[in-house]
């Protein structure tokens, strides 16, 4: 009987699994090079990690900012950030190598970066590099931006029970809340600390803070050691036509964390 050839299938399944295995890195590879999208608020947590651990915030914000907070919608193209004293707004645009660039003018580009869980912008002739983090106190539903960096900041850098050892209202318990919020400090009943801007710009080297009662309220300067928290009334050597220049006089309160 005449002998029949054999099947041609190892000619055909072979090509057709080399298609599929194109098809596959092909897929792979668009998925790869597809930006990670980096929507939401990221906040400094380099630079209140760094005020907590010197107890300077001027220092800690100088040397890790000047930016505070990104919020990003890709969906819009839009990213806005915050350096404590004013906003920006720049059209955002995903590119080939996995980043993201911020458009503010035709000379002013920023690049930002996702990397595992952090967000790097990039140094550029404006800033230099900083890193983001995706914050963890949680602000009220329609906050301004920048408001999850100082409330972050609030609480790592205020949180606990704070007892008055010296200064009007001695022995009670003053609280610092997240939002901003004072209970126990005598005059006060909202606090915020200077982060940049007209109140930086016065208080120079030393940290300082605004006490709110009502619609009233004023600039102090404070430091803090350890776990006390100094406050003194701020002074101006400046003249009349110039801009305030503050300084540390009498100690008002000496608070100390329980």
């Amino acid at each position: 009987p005449r002998q029949r050839e054999p099947p041609v299938y190892f000619e055909v399944y072979p090509m057709r699994s080399l298609l599929c295995l194109l098809t596959c890195l092909l897929l792979l590879g668009g998925c790869a090079s597809k930006p990670k999208d980096p929507s939401g608020t990221w906040i400094n947590q380099a630079a209140i990690d760094a005020a907590v651990e010197s107890q300077h915030l001027r220092e800690a914000l100088l040397a890790y900012g000047p930016n505070l907070e990104w919020n990003l919608n890709s969906a819009r193209q839009q990213a806005t950030f915050s350096n404590g004293f004013e906003l920006a707004e720049g059209q955002l645009s995903a590119q080939a190598d996995g980043s993201w660039q911020v458009n503010f003018n035709a000379e002013n580009n920023e690049v930002l970066k996702p990397q595992a869980d952090l967000l790097i912008q990039q140094a550029s002739a404006i800033w230099p590099e900083q890193r983001f983090a995706r914050p963890k106190v949680k602000v009220d539903a329609g906050a301004p931006v920048g408001s999850s960096f100082e409330y972050s900041l609030y609480d790592a850098f205020l949180a606990g029970n704070w007892k008055i050892r010296s200064g009007p209202g001695e022995g009670g318990l003053v609280i610092f809340h997240a939002d901003g919020k004072l209970d126990g400090l005598p005059g006060a009943e909202r606090f915020a600390l200077c982060l940049a801007g007209d109140c930086a710009a016065m208080s120079g080297e030393y940290d300082s803070l605004w006490l709110q009662l009502g619609q009233e309220g004023n600039e102090w300067i404070f430091t803090r050691k350890g776990d006390q928290l100094q406050i003194f009334e701020a002074l101006n050597r400046a003249q009349s036509d110039e801009m305030p220049d503050l300084y540390p006089g009498s100690q008002r309160w000496l608070l100390e964390r329980d």
